[in-house]
Order: structure tokens, then sequence, then C-alpha cells
């Protein structure tokens, strides 16, 4: 049996594998440094030279200049993406709405996560790659005086960034907090980037080949985002950048120009993406069926003009009272016999007076039209009030600062294809309203969309202490709100409330129709590791000292901790049904109706191995340490060859 790694994959050695495996003449040693006793430290390389004579292009290096877009700690931002983390999520059942609403249940395909939204995808990177069709974020916006706030906030703390990026000064001292970013910091775009860059380009792996991201954004930092998603995602790839009215009225105190509008920045995962074409229901207006034509609805075309002059198309129509009616001034579209054949057919008739024709153009023939970059239509994308409206129906303060409307959100996943069963991520969840959008359309169309949301639980008293005039204001609403309810002080709290009361509302407003709705969500929470560092690094330890670590895994841990890592590790959805059973008086967790089934029990008997060997699951998982005696640990092997020789076997 293998162990399992129980950590995120290190992704910068698996594109040093990738490459080793098309050019492994390009891989080689190289001195790097000396240590204490003089000797050489040598270091695998990829040797430049070769790789360009292989490849056939310029490789530009050091100095030599390019076209490329840089910042301060951008090989940071790098590494930090790449590096694995040996961190998990610990389901949190309490928390958990089943989907019918019942609290503390399980029974969902959603997903709502607390912690740093880095870790997060990091976490889930490999059991989702692929999977998700729709991503939309509302990350900071970088406004210059950003303190603690909602959507507009850094995911992570300033400390940590600093701690994971080492910007600290000489003396240990902190050189920014990304929660105080103002223009007086000297480092107001580089934290600002060094802070998107890594998240971004691993959601990029989520999309699925048909998915794509929106992202909203303002003035700030729209140029920069352009750049940094014109390298992660490739400028073919660009969709467009949308412009959406977020306000409903203008800003009669604006020093210059009152803005009124947010951008909608708009990638795809492959080029030549095609967004659905969207029904303009003010030109529906003008279809009428006054004679009950079989084929529907129409109205009155043009006298079909051809785009191009051709003189072929230039021949003259006579009428049955004998009118001469001429071609227009390019010649008809058609030839003569296409336009025989659709006046025969009723789609060409002549008009009253017989002095021109006309052509009927059905509703039914209607595909919709191209969407506009331009989201102006307040009925259709909403507006920033419009969604305070929509929260205070649902709690009765003003808690969150700036949240999006759910119209917004609504449209977005309309602009995507075929996305009825679609898993949508939002991983700047802020105060839930793509969940909230998810359910409404499910409830309005039957569907069955799947949401990812990830919120950092961000301290409202920590952020009541840094803000200021509005900002102060939502937050003494938010504790209020809190004290209140029984909740505890902490946005991702709040935003899992709201979350809960959107989807009981859905139900109680359309009770016949929601039986089957989905409005519940499993709560995963972002922790530490659940094994000791001994099973990551045994060589740190010498032989003495191995009997304090007989079981590698934490004591504080239970068998579903160590279950949803697993997971995790088999790449296994988070949303997968899982049931408990009990096994001569062993715990068994059987994941995805048999796929995965787990045993992390101690002194675990051949009757338990082989009850689980009889199910043929494709992955069976137990503890190292679990078997009873050697015996059972001597006949594990033999046990599942005899009933399961194809269930892949791992020990953690």
């Amino acid at each position: 049996m293998e162990n399992l790694k129980m950590h995120t994959p290190d992704l910068a050695e698996e594109n040093y594998r990738k490459l080793a495996e098309l050019f492994p003449n390009a891989v080689t040693e190289t001195i790097t440094g000396y240590d204490e006793d003089g000797k050489a430290i040598i270091e695998r390389a990829i040797d430049a030279d070769v790789l360009r004579q292989e490849i056939a292009a310029q490789v530009v290096e050091g100095s030599q200049e390019r076209y490329q877009f840089t910042w301060p700690d951008k090989k940071r931002s790098v590494v930090l993406a790449n590096q694995p983390i040996a961190k998990t999520l610990r389901l949190v059942r309490e928390k958990s709405v089943g989907r019918d609403g019942t609290p503390g249940s399980i029974d969902t395909e959603n997903i709502y996560i607390e912690g740093d939204n880095l870790d997060v995808l990091k976490l889930l990177q490999e059991t989702y790659l692929g999977k998700v069709k729709i991503i939309y974020i509302d990350p900071p916006y970088n406004t210059g005086t950003d303190t603690f706030v909602y959507d507009d906030d850094s995911s992570i703390s300033g400390e940590e960034f600093s701690e994971r990026s080492g910007q600290y000064d000489e003396e240990g001292n902190q050189l920014f907090d990304i929660r105080m970013n103002n223009e007086s910091n000297g480092r107001f775009h580089t934290d600002w980037l060094n802070m998107l860059y890594p998240r971004l380009r691993i959601a990029k792996d989520f999309l699925s080949d048909d998915g794509v991201i929106f992202i909203s954004i303002d003035d700030n930092e729209a140029a920069n985002l352009v750049k940094i998603c014109n390298e992660i995602f490739g400028q073919d790839c660009f969709v467009c950048s949308a412009i959406w009215r977020s306000s409903d009225n203008s800003n009669n105190d604006a020093k210059q120009f009152s803005t009124d509008h947010n951008y909608t920045l708009v990638y795809s995962k492959r080029p030549l993406w095609q967004p659905e074409k969207i029904q303009d229901e003010s030109k529906r207006k003008h279809f009428k069926n006054p004679d009950n034509d079989p084929k529907g609805p129409w109205f009155d075309g043009n006298p079909l003009n051809s785009p191009n002059y051709r003189e072929n198309l230039r021949y003259t129509i006579t009428a049955p009272n004998g009118n001469i009616i001429e071609p227009p001034k390019n010649g008809w579209r058609w030839s003569q016999e296409t336009l025989k054949k659709k006046m025969e057919s009723g789609e060409i008739y002549f008009n009253t007076d017989q002095t021109n024709i006309k052509r009927r153009t059905y509703l039914c023939d209607m595909e919709g039209l191209p969407p506009s970059t331009l989201w102006v239509d307040l009925e259709v994308t909403g507006h920033n009030r419009q969604a305070k409206y929509e929260l205070l129906k649902l709690m009765p303060e003003d808690v969150f600062d700036t949240p999006k409307p759910v119209k917004l959100i609504k449209y977005i996943i309309r602009l995507v294809r075929e996305n009825s069963d679609a898993v949508i991520m939002d991983y700047f969840s802020g105060s839930g309203t793509t969940a909230d959008a998810v359910m409404q359309m499910n409830a309005q169309d039957n569907g069955n969309r799947k949401f990812i949301m990830v919120q950092l639980p961000e301290d409202l008293d920590e952020g009541l202490l840094q803000a200021a005039n509005d900002k102060k204001r939502a937050l003494q609403n938010a504790i209020k709100f809190c004290d209140e309810n029984g909740v505890p002080h902490v946005l991702s709290e709040i935003a899992r409330e709201r979350i809960y009361r959107a989807g009981k509302t859905i139900r109680e407003e359309s009770p016949l129709t929601t039986g089957e709705l989905d409005t519940g969500f499993r709560v995963f929470r972002v922790d530490s590791s659940n094994m000791k560092d001994v099973y990551y690094r045994p060589k740190d330890f010498k032989q003495g000292q191995m009997n304090l670590f007989a079981d590698n895994i934490k004591e504080d841990r239970t068998p579903e901790d160590l279950l949803i890592q697993v997971m995790l590790d088999l790449s296994v959805l988070l949303s997968s049904k899982i049931e408990e059973t009990v096994i001569a008086g062993k715990k068994v967790f059987s994941v995805a109706d048999g796929y995965l089934i787990a045993c992390f029990d101690k002194d675990v008997t051949e009757e338990t191995v082989k009850a689980i060997a009889q199910q043929h699951p494709f992955y069976a998982v137990f503890r190292d340490s679990g078997m009873a005696t050697d015996s059972v640990m001597t006949n594990f092997e033999q046990i599942f060859e005899t009933y399961s020789p194809k269930t892949v076997r791992r020990v953690l």
C-alpha cells in the first residue's frame, strides 16, 4: 500500500517534470553555492542553450528588452502560486444546511468555505480541475482608502501576507498592512497585484474548456487587471470589458465626473468562446399575428436591399396589378428564382397598393442578439442601491458595505450557454450574492447549478477599529445583527446566515415548486493538516524520537476530518454523498456510492477488511497503524487480491 501525500501539489515541481519529459537533454545540474565546509551545492537546472536549440526560438534572458508587464515581487507571486501547502478543510456539520433547509445536514451539493481563498484554491485545484464552468469574483478595488471592507478588501491579513512574502524590514517590522493600503504606501499597486495574481493564476485551472471568468473592477486597477489577465489567460481569451451601470443616480457632490459605472472583465478558458444570445424584450413588442399565421407572430421587414452592389440582382418585379417594381440601389438580396420561392411561401409579399414588397420576419426565427458590452438597463442588471434593498428583505440591518445585486449575477450566468447544471465559483464571495443568485435561477428554471463560495472569516471588531464613515456604520450594523441573532462577530458567519435566509425565503415564496430545490450548503473551514510533522518529514527525526510519533495523526482530529483530507488528496468532489456504516464494530465511510471506502479506526480485523474489499471500491483507505495485529497487516494485500484486485489501496 502507498501512503497518501496529504498536501497540495507542488506546481513548480510538476512543471519541471513536464519540461524534462519534453526536453530531457535540456536537464542539467549546476553549482549554486558552497556550504560551510566548502562543499559545492549542486542543484538541478535547465540549459537555456539546449532549450533554445530545441524550440528554434529566441530565448530572452537577463536585461534584454522585451514586451512584458512586471512589478516588484512578481517573482514571489509566481512562487507563491506554485508552492504546496500542508493544510486541509474540516467539515463543520453544525453550520451546514441540507438541501431542504435542514440545519446540521450535509445532504447538499453546494459548498461554503471559510478561509483564505489562496489556501482554498490550492486545496481544491486537483479535485475541481476543469470542472467549474463559471467563476465570478468581486475582488478588492484598491480604492486608495481601503481599511476593512467587505467586497472591497484583501482576503488575507497584512501580517499573513507579509509573512508569506518575506516583506519585513531588517528589524522584523511589517513593511505594510494590505488592509490599510492607501496611496501613501509606496507599494500601492504592488501589494494589490501580489495579492490577486496568484489567485487568478490558480483559478484558471478550475475552468472547464467552455468555462469563463467574470471579474468586477473599477478604474483604479482596471488597466493592471487586463494586463495580468492577458498574461494568465492569454490575450486570445479576452472576451470583453463590459461597462456596468452600478448607480441609479449621479453623485452631485463629485469633484469632476460622477462615476456611475464599474467594469466586468470577461476571459474564457479557450479562445473564441461564444456567449449566449440575449432576447431583447423591447423588440418583441413589434411582433404581431393579425392573420393567424401558422408560424406565429411576425413583423414587416425591409425591402431586402443587398448589402453589396451586384448587377445580377438588379431585376424588376411585376405586381399582379401590373405595377413594375424597380430594384433597390444595390439590387435585391436574393436571386430571382429564390425570391420567387419566398413569395410563393408567403414570406415575401406585396404591400397594399402593390408598389413594393415586404418580408415577414418571424419571432420563432429570431435567435436573439449578441449581448452588448453596455450593461445599463437597471431592470436587467440591477444597481448597488438595489443590492441593499435585496439584503434588507433578508436582514433587518444594512450590514454589508458594497454588495452586488442578484440581478447582475443572474444576468452573468445567463450569458453562459448550457449552464443549467454548471458549477459556479466565487472565491471573493463577500455577502453571498452569487449563492443567492444560483438558488433563485434554479428555482426559476428547475436547474441544477451548484455553487462553491469562499470567504475569509474576518473579525468585525478588529475592522471596526480601522473603519471610517459608511464602512464604520455598516460594521456597527453588522455587529448589532450578530448580537441580536447569536452570530459570531465574523464576516463569513453573516454571509452564511444570508445564504441560509435566502434559501428559506425562496422555499417559502414558492412551496409547491421548490420541493426538490437544493438550498443547502456544506460548510468547511481551512485548518492545518491532520497529520503531524513526522508524516511529511520523517528524515528530520532521530530514530530514538520515532516512538513519540507512533500515531502520525494529530490528537484532536476526528475520522471525518481524515476523510475530508483524503477526499481532497484523491480528487473526490466535496459534494459527494457520504454514508457511515459499522462493520465488525468499526466505523466505515462510503463516499460517492462506494467509489471511496475508508476506515480510520484502530484495531481493524480481517472481517472489516474483507467486507470492504467485497464492496469493490475504486479506493480503499486505512490508517497505517490501524490493523489489529501483524497477521491482519500481512493478510491485508491478499484479501484485496482475492476479492477486489483492482481496488487502489492507500494508507495514512
